[in-house]
């Protein structure tokens, strides 16, 4: 025996066996060795993770509060940092200054870059002061400068920066999504669950809801039913209103699954012997039926994501879901409704590009985890 495996713990011992023995590895650990062959839902577990970085510590990223305006540069274009002058001397990073112009035909204020200053990009620069998670005060922002304001992503037309919102709007967007999917896994798995173990006439009732609700069109649904909300409600208000429209809306995708799964395992012996063994019909299918297929659940709620958020993100761009002082992607889109917004200002649409990207991490995550569902699978 070599010196290293006498020396090696027990426990790494075992778990180089289970690597080179995957008869002897668990169905998680198979399912993990398959997810991680598959290159693009890693890249898109790593851009969820950023994503997940952006909304815990926003108030530390962004280099700005989230309502705190420029009125020196109202709908100002993106600044985009730069390494070499335009003599060709390099540099530490920096941002050229600004000077506005007026149009003489608009009358409009328009912004160009000033060769002649150069505004120097620094790391953890202290700024204006935040509490991180409500609690812990502090003044550290991930990047600023000390001669100016920068603004990467530019600002709008009432001078608030865009990158710092598209930070914070992460956390309420993403917000939705995850306690959207989470009522709804909730929601499919209790009532697919029940309909699926019981069948007969409830199993019936079940099914003709799912299907009446399924036929309706997702997006005159939701508009009609955000239509419904009073306007004077209050941010807190209108997010649990809209979280709650889109889980109840949600729910069917996840029970239709459920219930073809336990119709195909309530006969199982392993559901026999737990009846058997005085245990409750709640116990079978929470403790039994549930954990038999979660795998394949834990694949369609990640499959979930995206749709909630593209509805979140529809309703708030047409004005009927989230809105101001509530900073999501919809909402920032909402200022970018109009053709002349657009012409004026096209950087309007870049928290659309954090949408398109979140979106697809979310399906890459899904591909990924679908096909590591099946670990014997050689696909």
């Amino acid at each position: 025996m070599a010196v290293t495996d006498i020396a090696a713990p027990p426990a790494r011992t075992a778990r180089r066996k289970r690597m080179r023995r995957p008869d002897l590895a668990s169905q998680w650990q198979l399912m993990w060795w398959k997810f991680r062959r598959h290159k693009l839902a890693l890249f898109g577990l790593v851009v969820l993770g950023l994503f997940v970085l952006m909304t815990m510590f926003a108030e530390i990223i962004g280099p700005y509060p989230p309502g705190q305006r420029d009125t020196k540069y109202v709908a100002g274009p993106p600044m985009m940092p730069q390494i070499v002058d335009t003599a060709g001397n390099w540099h530490l990073p920096f941002v050229y200054g600004v000077k506005g112009v007026r149009d003489s035909k608009t009358l409009r204020m328009t912004y160009v870059a000033d060769t002649a200053q150069l505004w120097h990009l620094e790391l953890f620069v202290r700024g204006t002061p935040y509490k991180l998670f409500g609690i812990i005060p502090g003044d550290i922002h991930l990047f600023g400068t000390d001669q100016g304001s920068v603004h990467l992503f530019g600002t709008d037309f009432t001078g608030l920066d865009i990158f710092t919102r598209s930070v914070f709007a992460t956390r309420a967007s993403l917000g939705v999504a995850v306690v959207g999917v989470a009522v709804s896994f909730i929601l499919g798995a209790a009532i697919g669950g029940a309909a699926g173990y019981f069948g007969g006439a409830f199993d019936n009732l079940v099914m003709r809801l799912i299907e009446f609700i399924r036929s309706i069109p997702t997006l005159p649904l939701w508009l009609v039913l955000a239509a419904l909300l009073p306007r004077d409600w209050g941010a807190l208000q209108t997010y649990l209103a809209i979280t709650i429209i889109l889980a109840l809306l949600g729910w069917t995708w996840l029970a239709r699954t459920v219930r073809s799964k336990l119709l195909a395992t309530r006969h199982e012996d392993f559901v026999l012997a737990a009846r058997l063994s005085g245990c409750s019909d709640t116990r079978i299918i929470a403790r039994h039926l549930l954990p038999s297929f979660m795998s394949y659940l834990i694949v369609d709620t990640s499959v979930a994501f995206p749709e909630i958020l593209l509805a979140e993100t529809s309703l708030s761009f047409l004005g009927l879901g989230l809105r101001e002082p509530v900073e999501s992607w919809g909402v920032l889109l909402y200022a970018a409704q109009s053709i002349r917004s657009i012409s004026q200002a096209p950087w309007l649409m870049i928290p659309g590009v954090f949408v398109i990207v979140a979106v697809l991490a979310f399906n890459f995550v899904g591909d990924g985890l679908r096909d590591a569902a099946d670990p014997y699978s050689r696909s």
